[in-house]
């Protein structure tokens, strides 16, 4: 089957029928696919055996070259290895799924009076952790959540440990200040165990515990904290009335849903939805790469190798699809170090989660189709009006500065209709006049395709710039003293009145510049190209700008060096912190005097 030239009979006669991985290279020398086998022999023989390989399978035979095995002690093994092999080289064969980040906790610190807060990375047993949730916003709304019921705080021990003052927090009643002895030791851990078993899931418990103690402060006519008390269940109850809550079994499981675009374009959707104290946190959907012609059990085998193997799994995952799943609960049961269950027909509740989650796949797939047509309709609008029918890939420059100072250029990437995060890139604008535009795109240009002359990567459909006939013009210059002459260049003006929909298009290709119907599709990839590249500017230039003033300010005054300005910053956490703090907080800090601290104090305010 294959056109390769490569030997496949023989190559199969001489293999183990031991349990492995198997890695297909392309002529170019490139692993095109990563596979695992109980038994390398009738594994990799059954690609050449088969007639009735799907397309896909039998494109990525054709391509086959030459093939490496490795043997492994058992399939679980296997099964690791292959999911170590499928991350490192990404062979375009192979159901690929954004390896993402650590998923957010929130944390109740191990300290005498703990702090909440959001935490993301190693866990530490000196710490308790409530989650993982889905994304930072589900977090940090339960934080606010908390801070309003409970009260607990959220400063850094920097901060908490220096204060002399309330802060604005323990004023708007979202702390109950601690830092500062307005509430003592035992009542604040009474409402640490509170918010703990709220985060458990147990609001029930929680509700009535601050009943008991609301009865008790009134028969005591203490009708201010009784009130407040109150405040505590009336929130309580709205929260739980929200929330799809476990029948008192509080229990931690994962839901895998998995939906597959019905118009056989092969578009495949996995969402995870998350249930933690039998509370359901949130969901987050997954778009897995090269999934064309692969079953819905595929793709879920893909995801759970993927997502879970070094990473915390709860004892329960509910599945919608039927998977060879032994190897991998062993593998997760060894790793985690607690018994792992996946379960593919649930029943009562689970089977309720499961509808909730296979009906978040199909909305969320759904949705993306859509965005995916609409784009896919904005790009083809543009390459009409330009008259570029192979326009795929796109950048755009954008130049952010306060007055000239600390010139930030971004570039943003727009390909095979959507956004790429991964491929921005950020230029610090250096050695030129403060607030010449063109000169920072000039250096922004040179520096972002100087490396094309040297034959590395490749020049875009189309490059944007965010501005007029000046900055084109500064930006030909560029590419022309990199020797680049067939580049596609247009600048985006913002036309009349800086009014979103007037915005002008120019280029030396066209003989006057262009401005098209506020309402037309290519006008609305343009907008929301440009908008992001202005985005990502402003925010590399708000960094830079107050990484920069933070030093400055500090750096300015007389007598404050390089050692004492870390003591302060450390000390109270940031200049912000050193903004707000008296004179008497300032002399605390290891070497600065009652005279230094009234000096920095004047130079500050």
């Amino acid at each position: 089957m294959s056109n390769t030239g490569f030997d496949a009979k023989e190559f199969c006669a001489n293999l183990p029928l031991q349990p492995g991985v198997y890695r297909m290279i392309d002529a170019k020398g490139e692993v095109i696919y990563v596979g695992k086998a109980v038994s390398l022999k009738k594994r990799v023989s059954s690609y050449f055996q088969k007639t009735s390989l799907a397309p896909r399978t039998q494109l990525m035979v054709s391509h086959v070259a030459a093939i490496e095995t490795t043997v492994t002690r058992s399939e679980a093994e296997a099964l690791l290895l292959e999911n170590n092999l499928i991350k490192s080289l990404k062979p375009r064969f192979n159901i690929l799924f954004r390896d993402d980040k650590t998923y957010p906790y929130v944390i109740l610190s191990g300290h005498e009076f703990p702090r909440l807060g959001f935490y993301r990375g190693t866990l530490d047993k000196a710490h308790q952790y409530y989650g993982p949730y889905p994304n930072a916003g589900i977090v940090r709304e339960s934080i606010q959540l908390l801070q309003k019921i409970f009260r607990l705080r959220t400063c850094e021990d920097s901060v908490f440990n220096n204060r002399t003052r309330p802060c604005l927090l323990f004023q708007i009643k979202r702390c109950s200040g601690p830092c500062i002895g307005q509430v003592d030791r035992q009542s604040y851990e009474i409402d640490v165990k509170n918010a703990a078993l709220f985060l458990q899931g147990k609001q029930t418990e929680v509700m009535e515990v601050i009943h008991d103690k609301m009865l008790q402060a009134s028969e005591r006519m203490e009708f201010e904290q009784a009130a407040i008390l109150r405040d505590q269940i009336q929130a309580l109850r709205r929260i739980r009335e929200k929330q799809f809550v476990d029948n008192g079994k509080a229990l931690d499981a994962d839901v895998v849903a998995c939906a597959v675009s019905p118009d056989g374009t092969g578009k495949v959707c996995v969402n995870l939805a998350m249930i933690r104290g039998g509370r359901h946190l949130g969901d987050k959907s997954f778009f897995p790469q090269n999934a064309d012609d692969y079953t819905a059990s595929h793709v879920v085998e893909a995801f759970l190798a993927q997502h879970y193997l070094n990473r915390t799994t709860p004892p329960l995952i509910i599945l919608s699809e039927n998977i060879e799943r032994d190897a991998l609960q062993q593998l997760l049961t060894e790793q985690c170090g607690h018994k792992i269950i996946m379960q593919s027909n649930p029943v009562g509740e689970k089977r309720a989660w499961l509808s909730m989650a296979t009906e978040n796949a199909q909305l969320a797939l759904k949705q993306m189709m859509n965005r995916q047509a609409s784009q896919e309709k904005r790009l083809l609008a543009l390459q009409q009006v330009l008259q570029m029918p192979g326009i795929q890939r796109i950048e755009c420059f954008d130049i952010s500065h306060t007055l000239g100072e600390a010139t930030v250029a971004s570039c943003v990437v727009y390909d095979n209709c959507a956004m790429r995060n991964n491929e921005y890139r950020r230029y610090n604008i250096e050695n030129i006049t403060p607030g010449d535009d063109y000169a920072a795109m000039r250096e922004a240009l040179t520096r972002r395709y100087q490396k094309i002359v040297s034959g590395e990567g490749q020049l875009p459909d189309l490059i944007l710039i965010d501005g007029g006939k000046g900055q084109v013009t500064a930006a030909l210059e560029a590419l022309h003293e990199l020797g680049i002459s067939d580049a596609n260049l247009v600048g985006v003006a913002k036309g009349e009145e800086r009014k979103p929909g007037l915005e002008q298009l120019i280029s030396p290709a066209f003989e006057k510049p262009l401005q098209l119907p506020i309402e037309h599709a290519a006008l609305h990839l343009i907008q929301q190209i440009r908008d992001e590249a202005h985005r990502f500017a402003i925010q590399g230039h708000r960094g830079r700008r107050g990484k920069a003033r933070t030093s400055s300010s500090l750096e300015n005054i007389e007598g404050v060096g390089a050692k004492r300005r870390q003591k302060l910053l450390g000390r109270f956490g940031g200049l912000k912190g050193i903004l707000t703090a008296s004179i008497e907080e300032l002399q605390q800090t290891d070497g600065i005097s009652r005279k230094l601290a009234e000096k920095i104090y004047r130079e500050l305010h």
